[in-house]
């Protein structure tokens, strides 16, 4: 019995994305994607335009249940990294810099490949995994600091007016780059645990391990 439960362990982490998977990937992409465009609108409501910098930590806090059930779900490479990429291309495509692609490829590739050392049942593997799956989400406020000259012409493009751009730029520095980093570590951290705790009340037939 025991040599039996062993052995898809290793072998989920090996097998390739079949058909039923991408159906699951299309699903938890789509809810991962209804939630960091919730967490946009709450942020911009509550905390106005410096929400923009703290919305990668409140979806991470809050999608931690959606990544953790795709890989109870799916367990096999290439799942966190297509639903990274999957919203990494869409903001790309809707007007984002090119930094919402890369790190929508690079930070979700790099989490599967620790969740994957973990056969995507090790918690903290999972959790790893999601910390640097959190950052792919970061792509569209890297800019804000990085390029500054031109996220303001973007900005202005968007017919956004000099109130709007001074405001943003008031909390721009190297202090609220590490805090909005910070709280991506944080917000994962916090998100990844209560799905995980989700799955053990909730899903206890996932198989997630220690």
């Amino acid at each position: 019995m025991t040599q039996q439960s062993a052995l898809p362990t290793a072998q989920d982490a090996k097998r390739r994305l079949a058909v039923p998977d991408y159906i699951n990937i299309g699903v938890f992409s789509a809810l991962y994607f209804m939630i960091v465009a919730l967490c946009a609108l709450a942020s911009n409501i509550a905390f106005g335009v410096a929400g923009n910098l703290l919305l990668p930590a409140f979806a991470a806090l809050l999608a931690g249940p959606v990544f953790m059930l795709l890989n109870a779900r799916v367990r096999a490479f290439g799942a966190i990294t297509t639903m990274g990429v999957v919203l990494g291309l869409f903001l790309f495509v809707s007007g984002h810099f090119a930094t919402s692609l890369v790190t929508g490829i690079a930070f979700p590739l790099l989490g599967d490949l620790v969740a994957r050392l973990g056969t995507y049942r090790n918690k903290a593997a999972l959790l790893g995994g999601y910390v640097l799956f959190s950052f792919g989400c970061a792509g569209p406020i890297l800019p804000i600091w990085l390029m500054k000259g031109a996220y303001i012409a973007s900005l202005e493009r968007k017919g956004k007016d000099s109130a709007y751009i001074a405001s943003l730029f008031d909390h721009v520095n190297m202090a609220t780059f590490a805090g909005a980093m910070l709280a991506i570590v944080v917000g994962a951290l916090a998100g990844g645990v209560f799905g995980l705790v989700l799955l053990r009340r909730h899903f206890a037939k996932a198989g997630v391990t220690q």
